[in-house]
């Protein structure tokens, strides 16, 4: 996976309480979000997050089995004891983190620097995990996959290193990750099979078909340069630094990824992976002696070997310079292409990596620029009008030398000059004039509530931990500064307490810095043909080179490889995977402690969680919108943003988003709709969510009545720039996760909510985003503002409203009284009465068509209308069909990057899913065999074990207490009891080989011609399908 995530930019998320990091990810209990931490408490308030253990000094093992003893140190930010070791023989460095967290996270960094743009570290960190010494099988990361309770299992390549987490909560499924990582990394069973399956390789299955090219990363590549976006970001980090590492694309250029021989392969792994070149990571609260003992076992059997892996610095350059570069797109029917251009301005920002308070300094400067949509250069560039969504990210500053990029997109081709005028006058009036008090306490705020709440999602704990050291250990600096905030950050506040200029030198020095690159990205309908082109030509060149024996050759490689992948392991060496028994699998669901009563004065519905939350109270406000008129539904999302974005009767938006920042931990507004089983209508619900501190709970309660009450909903430019940016983020979203729009598409033909979900998320949406700018520039504003009053009286009331409080006892009593307050200014009903959501689009075959160099295929059925019966084995099977029958055809042998299957056990549908695929029909056909495939299965007492197993750890997923108070609030929604819960486990839990046999009966509805297909592809696919089957596909045209 690759993986670029400033951890400026993480600071800015934090002012969105559930915000999503953007990482491709295979299993779904390592789905990565930063979410969580948001804007801040009072000033003063201590940043340390857990209660500080008896004693602040880690107790080191008398045996340190090869390791030699560092340095110890109590990070007290983290509540962790911190220490660092040195394996004697190899030079290994280790980091050991000790504290409370069940969490565990161990992983394995080595620096990995490319010399050019092959994607040899991408197509190597995916290889290393294709079977190894130990574990001689064809894919033991798969296999973990399958019968793992793992909290996080993945890779990363980043620019200049390769990342190995894993995490869990159980020790022993913890140990066995870490083995089996271990040994992947450092014994791997790397061949020309792997190299050809992973990276790429001529693909011939007859002597007279087409050759063409074909790896997982390979295509993976084709979609990362399918997207504006990342040819952006890439060229922008290409042109910075054009004279050492990050000149080159370590995830590989498609064009570049067939020069890659095996020799290089093999040379690049034996040079860098090598405990000489590691870093190595543990946190949690397992055993400090038993780390470093398991390590010892792998890191002995290698001799210390002197590895130049380090990073070159980049030359400051002595003026500013020009790059330009395309995307391939074609124009909507009635709209200009030079409508679509894309223009950043990048500096590099130092000579070397900057120290901990330069860094502290330059992101809280990076927030009060870009951390929320009232900061004034985000402002500046959204209201200005020269672009359509603002792009760059601002502070980089992950890599050796922190870079700044900030820009727009849906830039007129005049207009690229006119936002680099913006961004240097707005940067030269704010060095001038400073920020304002309020600004400053805003953004001070946010970092401190951050650091105390430590909410990172689902994404672990000390993963996050590892990551941040990372910026200063990967560079031969100390890896603890970055995790020790508390002085830094204190010592910033002092300076600004007493007068001292922070921020504004740091922008005059930005606006005289030479070591500046304009990039303009320009789209061009002609690109995609001329990048086709040049595969086609180099293909041909290659084969016209041929003689008939290496033509033959060819084939032979390409069968024997198909041959590999699609025969499965035989059982018992798959017995030689590390997994658990049946009897380390608690037989009891895991249980949110929850009372249901009412809010007192009124009939709205409360739920409360006593959970320790170190006296944070989280608030979510769910407001029934099935008041609103069908047709307004569209509207709802641009409404939830108005709420939040356009100020209030009584104070700007500014001054409303600096008192966001000042007294909460952050606001924010969506909507759940979903349908329920066995009822006959869906549900639907407008979601605030907001957190404080305990001493905080009245202000939070007080912005919130502001929010839904007195919201201002005039302000027609801010409004139409809302639009133009949910235009800019829907049109990117397909060509970046065209998986998404498949099975919203797919969910809108078969049921009534899936319709209204795709009508405000989907494909539909889009459209009507479209129309809507039009009719706004068109002068039906005052319509449109009437429309958004027309949903406000719809949705605010108390009528059908449930309030869902999070956080310990005390917290909660003390709270309440704001809670009633806030419950009674609301009306009591709205008058509206509910609309049944019935309508869906009409059922059929689609193409959603686009420049685009890969495919996003979905297929589905729904199982309930056929007459299946829900049972909890379907888990079980589900998920083993993703780490099978789908991996193995659509991902190791299709070469997709991705497949998978979802079913909505509450409306019945079932989807398969494809994500950047080279194949349409082939992935169809795959999709049919299913059905076959479960008829046949053979599955050994071990593998059903495995099965049941890692569908367990997907039901007991780790959460942080926000998280497990959100859950159980759905689950009220959805009238999913744990009575109910535990009758699914109870049928995981007895899932048998028949259970698998079984449903391939029920998934033969799926495989039959009523079931529809959506695909997000090209033109040319599209029309090459309907060639073959005339008239299968119904083609949209999408950009």
């Amino acid at each position: 996976t690759l993986f670029r995530s400033s951890l400026s930019r993480s600071l800015r998320k934090l002012s969105k309480p559930d915000s999503a990091s953007a990482r491709m990810l295979l299993g779904k209990r390592g789905a990565a979000r930063s979410g969580g931490a948001a804007d801040g408490p009072a000033r003063g308030m201590s940043a340390e997050c857990v209660a500080s253990p008896v004693t602040d000094r880690v107790v080191v093992p008398e045996n340190l089995h090869g390791f030699e003893f560092v340095r110890d140190e109590y990070v007290k930010e983290y509540g962790s004891h911190a220490a660092v070791f040195k394996h004697t023989k190899t030079g290994a460095e280790v980091v050991s983190l000790t504290n409370d967290d069940e969490n565990k996270v161990f992983g394995i960094v080595l620096r990995t620097p490319p010399k050019d743009s092959t994607g040899l570290p991408h197509i190597l960190e995916h290889s290393v995990l294709c079977g190894s010494r130990k574990y001689p099988v064809k894919e033991p990361f798969v296999e973990l996959i399958k019968g793992s309770l793992n909290t996080f299992l993945n890779a990363f390549t980043y620019p200049d290193r390769t990342c190995y987490p894993v995490a869990s909560t159980n020790l022993q499924d913890f140990y066995n990750l870490m083995d089996v990582y271990l040994d992947a990394v450092f014994f791997p069973r790397l061949n020309e099979q792997v190299f050809q399956q992973e990276g790429w390789h001529y693909e011939l299955d007859k002597p007279e078909d087409e050759m063409i090219f074909k790896g997982v990363v390979f295509n993976e590549m084709k979609g990362v340069y399918s997207q504006p976006d990342s040819i952006m970001g890439r060229l922008s980090q290409t042109s910075l630094f054009p004279d050492n590492t990050y000149g080159v694309d370590s995830g590989g250029d498609p064009e570049r990824i067939p020069d890659l021989k095996f020799d290089d392969f093999m040379h690049f792994h034996q040079t860098y992976y090598h405990p000489s070149n590691a870093r190595i990571w543990f946190y949690g609260d397992d055993p400090v002696e038993e780390r470093l003992k398991k390590l010892d076992e792998y890191l002995s059997l290698f001799e210390r070997k002197e590895v130049d892996s380090s990073i070159g610095l980049q030359t400051k350059f002595s003026e500013p310079k020009d790059v330009a570069g395309v995307y391939a797109a074609s124009a909507q029917e009635g709209e200009e292409t030079s409508a679509k251009g894309m223009y950043t301005l990048n500096w590099l920002l130092a000579e070397d990596k900057m120290d901990i308070e330069s860094e502290l300094a330059w992101e809280f400067l990076d927030h009060l620029l870009l951390g929320t949509s009232a900061s004034p250069l985000k402002k500046a560039l959204t209201e200005s009008g020269f672009g359509e969504a603002v792009i760059g990210g601002g502070l980089e500053n992950e890599l050796l030398q922190p870079s700044f990029s900030i820009g727009l997109k849906g830039v007129n081709e005049g207009d690229y000059d006119k936002v680099q005028a913006l961004v240097t006058d707005t940067l030269a009036q704010l060095a001038k004039d400073g920020f304002t008090e309020s600004a400053i306490e805003s953004s001070m705020n946010t970092i401190e509530f951050g650091l105390r709440e430590n909410n990172t999602g689902s994404f672990p704990r000390g993963l996050a931990l590892m990551l941040r050291s990372m910026t200063s250990w990967l560079y031969d600096r100390d890896p603890l500064e970055p995790l020790k905030l508390d002085v830094p950050l204190q010592n910033l506040k002092d300076k600004l307490a007493a007068g001292e200029k922070v921020f504004e030198p740091l922008l005059e020095e930005l606006l005289a810095n030479q070591h500046r690159v304009s990039v303009t990205v320009r789209p061009s309908p002609d690109e995609a043909g001329k990048v086709e082109a040049v595969e086609k030509a180099r293909l041909a060149e290659v084969r016209g080179g041929m003689k008939e024996d290496d033509i033959q050759d060819v084939v032979k490689t390409t069968a024997l490889l198909k041959e590999k992948q699609e025969t499965p392991d035989p059982p018992e060496a798959l017995t030689c995977i590390p997994g658990l028994s049946l009897s380390d699998i608690p037989k009891e669901c895991k249980k949110t402690p929850t009372e249901v009563g009412t809010v007192s004065g009124s009939d709205v519905t409360l739920l409360t969680h006593d959970l320790f939350t170190n006296e944070v109270l989280y608030v979510d406000v769910a407001y029934n919108i099935k008041t609103i008129p069908q047709e307004l539904l569209p509207l709802l999302p641009l409404f939830s943003r108005c709420l939040k974005e356009m100020g209030t009767d009584q104070e700007s938006f500014v001054e409303l988003s600096q008192r966001i920042g000042r007294k909460t931990g952050g606001i924010s507004v969506s909507t759940f709709t979903s349908s329920v089983r066995d009822a006959e209508e869906g549900i639907g619900y407008l979601v605030m969510r907001g957190k404080s501190m305990r001493s905080q709970a009245e202000e939070l309660m007080a912005i919130m009545k502001d929010m839904v009450l007195s919201a201002k909903l005039d302000d027609k430019d801010r409004f139409l720039q809302m639009a133009l940016e949910t235009k800019a983020r829907m049109e990117a979203g397909i060509a970046g996760a065209g998986h998404r729009f498949a099975a919203s598409r797919l969910n809108a033909m078969d049921n009534g909510v899936g319709y209204v979900q795709e009508k405000m998320s989907g494909y539909e949406y889009l459209v009507y985003i479209r129309q809507l700018v039009k009719r706004i520039e068109g002068g039906d504003w005052a319509g449109v503002q009437a429309d958004l009053e027309t949903i406000r009286t719809c949705v605010v009331a108390q009528k059908g409203m449930v309030v869902n409080l999070t956080a310990d006892e005390q917290t909660l009593e003390e709270s309440m009284p704001h809670i009633e307050s806030f419950v009674g200014a609301l009306p009591k009903e709205t008058g509206s009465e509910e609309v049944q959501w019935s309508s869906v689009l009409t059922p059929r075959n689609e193409a959603l068509v686009l420049p685009t160099q890969v495919n996003y295929v979905g297929k589905a059925a729904n199982l309930f209308k056929d007459g299946y019966k829900y049972d909890g084995s379907a888990l079980v099977i589900h998920k083993l069909l993703g780490t099978t029958w789908l991996w193995d055809r659509v991902r190791v042998s299709g070469g997709a990057y991705g497949a998978f299957s979802n079913f909505d056990s509450q409306s019945g549908l079932f989807t398969y899913l494809s994500y950047r695929d080279p194949n349409l029909m082939k992935t169809l056909d795959n999709y049919d065999g299913t059905v076959d495939f479960l008829r046949n299965l053979d599955l050994s007492e071990d593998e059903l074990t495995k099965a049941i197993i890692g569908c367990i750890g997907d039901l007991d997923s780790y959460q942080l207490p926000d998280a497990k108070g959100y859950s159980a609030l759905l689950r009220h929604l959805l009238k999913v009891t744990d009575e109910e819960r535990q009758q699914r486990r109870d049928e995981v839990l007895g899932t048998t080989l028949a259970s698998f046999r079984e449903h391939a009966d029920v998934l033969a509805t799926v495989a039959a011609e009523s079931a529809n297909v959506v695909a997000v592809c090209s033109p040319k696919d599209a029309e090459s399908v309907n060639a073959e089957r005339q008239g299968f596909l119904h083609i949209e045209k999408t950009m």
